[in-house]
């Protein structure tokens, strides 16, 4: 018997010696890997034999664009990928943007895989990033097709077409310029510049929710060396700051610099930190700059100037104030800022906010997302906040393919999703993972000779572009997930005002059905709603909703019924007052009788009926905004 333990024990050890050789093996053998890419990098230089037809042209060289490019590649496309910068990787490269928001869903499992994790494997695969290291796995992923054709520093000087279906592009380097005829294109700009280009409609910021000049803040990222690791961790683990969550390449919290740290530039202002650990270089995403037009150059460079100048005074605070950084110092800045937010292009489906609420599957998903539906700050005196925060949620194919124009695939931040589930749509491994769906989305509608948009209704060939994507490892797999108050008799109002941003669940997607509604929340979600289902109905009412403003304004705190609430909107909506303001709010249609019978008697109301009533008037002022 003991004999037996003894041998038990021995082949124990060998298993997990066994185990541990091999990981270690592996790991050393991913690092040469790793050296030899990084050492062996070569910048790419514009090509001077552009021909004069490709099969898939990918204007943009992000990295939505290089997985697109190479997808297209691999599945036996003539492929160019235009890219006006020197180097490939956009926002990830040129941004410095080097922590990665990867969408996990509950089981924290990353969604984003097939090209997204290809790359993320050859930079090492954690959190955080080399920005060499990404510029050098993305020329590698390009150089390895040999049906790829890679230009960069080459302009895109117009787009053609016959109708609405895009032919041709012109192009521009130092060789010359030339109009290159395409099968199909895909445009993978942060800002759908070639879908602006090419006439594509779209509409800016939160115009889709009535407030066209929402911006958020852009951030200049913070690129420093000489930073204590070891005992910034300590401090996160102390609560320094209000402490940090964190791994071996990343922390992320000390959300009380928010208020802590004075900012000296105008319209700047230090958040919490995510600080992003690589090798002995170290990268802040942290400093906001409002008011800043992502579409306009001298308004991006004047905050790139102002980014620079805030980034001294942080410094000079984080000497003297956060332990481990004494000795930080700054080793360069980033050329480009990290926008987050331009065009939106409008698309054959718009995948509404209420989707990324429900962890909606679609019949034509390419690919999976999972990230928090982020809306960062827009001024110095809001935080920002997360609507939600999704299991997961499925991207559908309809979503990149434009309105009126034929030929053209968007991808990334700026594809066919609304302002609200782009907070959580843009980051960009999802954008990868659109990338990689368009390139064989763009293979197969060449091979069948149909339009996008004849594909986005074509179950047959929707169904080989969801076996071809998951074959390269996307997660396309049907599902069926729950979802906050799902089947509840309100859960299609809380969709309905989810969709506008007039209710807020957080990371716990807790709406607090059952609290009591109070006077100030209603009057607040009603003036809002009116603002963003008709800014031009906002104008007509204006004056009644400050009206209902004023009146509950000293009472702001007081719990509401549901007759205060009917006399409020029929002050508002209809003029006058009554003694049966229900009854008459039903009568007109801003209320319906399926509603009117589930609170057929005056009481306080809890927020769940407060949602059902308000979304009713959202429904209302929808059909009044359609007649306008």
């Amino acid at each position: 018997m003991g004999k037996g333990l003894i041998r038990s024990a021995i082949l124990i050890v060998v298993v997990v010696l066994g185990i541990v050789s091999y990981y270690f093996i592996t790991e050393v053998k991913n690092e040469m890997v790793h050296k030899k890419l990084v050492e062996n990098y070569e910048k790419p230089i514009p090509d001077k034999n552009i021909n004069e037809e490709y099969d898939v042209i990918v204007i943009g060289g992000e990295p939505e664009g290089v997985a697109a490019a190479v997808s297209s590649a691999r599945n036996g496309a003539k492929t160019l990928l235009v890219e006006n910068r020197e180097e490939l990787g956009g926002l990830f490269t040129y941004g410095m943007l080097n922590f990665l928001d990867i969408p996990r869903n509950d089981a924290k499992r990353p969604v984003s895989m097939g090209l997204f994790k290809e790359w993320h494997d050859l930079v090492r695969g954690k959190d955080a990033f080399g920005i060499l290291d990404a510029k050098a796995a993305f020329k590698k992923l390009v150089d390895d097709e040999p049906n790829l054709t890679l230009s960069v520093q080459t302009e895109v000087l117009n787009a053609n077409l016959d109708k609405n279906q895009l032919t041709s592009v012109k192009l521009k380097n130092k060789y010359g310029t030339y109009v290159v005829k395409g099968k199909a294109f895909i445009d993978a700009t942060q800002d759908a510049n070639f879908a602006a280009m090419s006439k594509v409609p779209f509409f800016m910021g939160g115009e889709d929710i009535g407030i066209k000049d929402k911006r958020m803040a852009v951030t200049l990222m913070i690129h420093l060396k000489n930073v204590d690791w070891d005992k910034v961790k300590k401090e996160a683990n102390a609560n320094t700051f209000g402490g940090a969550h964190l791994n071996d390449s990343v922390m992320w919290g000390f959300t009380k610099l928010h208020d802590d740290y004075k900012p000296v530039e105008e319209g700047t202002r230090l958040r919490g930190l995510n600080l992003a650990k690589v090798d002995d270089e170290y990268y802040i995403n942290a400093l906001q700059i409002f008011g800043i037009d992502g579409l306009n150059k001298l308004s991006k460079q004047e905050a790139i100037e102002k980014g620079k100048k805030e980034t001294e005074h942080i410094l000079k605070y984080l000497h003297e104030k956060f332990p481990g950084f004494e000795n930080a110092e700054i080793v360069s800045y980033p050329e480009e800022l990290y926008v987050r937010e331009t065009r939106h292009i409008r698309a054959e489906y718009q995948l509404p906010m209420s989707d990324v609420w429900k962890n909606s599957d679609h019949w034509d998903s390419i690919g999976l997302a999972a990230y928090p539906v982020d809306v960062q700050a827009q001024t110095p005196h809001d935080y920002g906040y997360v609507i939600s925060a999704p299991n997961q949620y499925a991207i559908p194919f309809r979503s990149l393919v434009p309105k009126e124009i034929d030929g053209l695939l968007v991808v990334g931040r700026s594809a066919g999703y609304s302002s609200l589930a782009a907070g959580s749509t843009r980051v960009v491994p999802t954008g990868m993972v659109t990338g990689e769906a368009a390139g064989v989305a763009a293979a197969i509608a060449i091979k069948d000779d149909v339009t996008f948009r004849a594909m986005s209704k074509n179950k047959k060939l929707i169904n080989t572009l969801r076996e071809d994507l998951k074959k390269q490892g996307a997660f396309v797999d049907p599902f069926n997930m729950d979802y906050p108050y799902k089947g509840e008799w309100y859960d299609k109002s809380i969709q309905t005002l989810i969709n506008y941003g007039l209710v807020v669940g957080g990371y716990s997607n807790d709406l607090h059905v059952e609290d009591s509604a109070t006077k100030i929340k209603f009057a607040k979600i009603l003036k809002e709603g009116i603002q963003r289902v008709s800014p031009e109905k906002m104008k007509e009412l204006g004056d009644k909703l400050d009206i209902v403003i004023y009146k509950v304004a000293k009472e702001e705190k007081s719990k509401i019924t549901r007759d205060e609430v009917a006399e409020f909107l029929t002050e508002v909506f209809v003029g006058k007052s009554s003694a049966n303001n229900w009854d008459l709010l039903i009568e007109k249609g801003i209320i319906s009788e399926k509603l009117g019978k589930r609170i057929s008697d005056n009481k306080k109301l809890k927020l769940k009926e407060m949602y059902a009533i308000m979304a009713d008037v959202i429904h209302y002022a929808e059909k009044e905004h359609s007649h306008l």
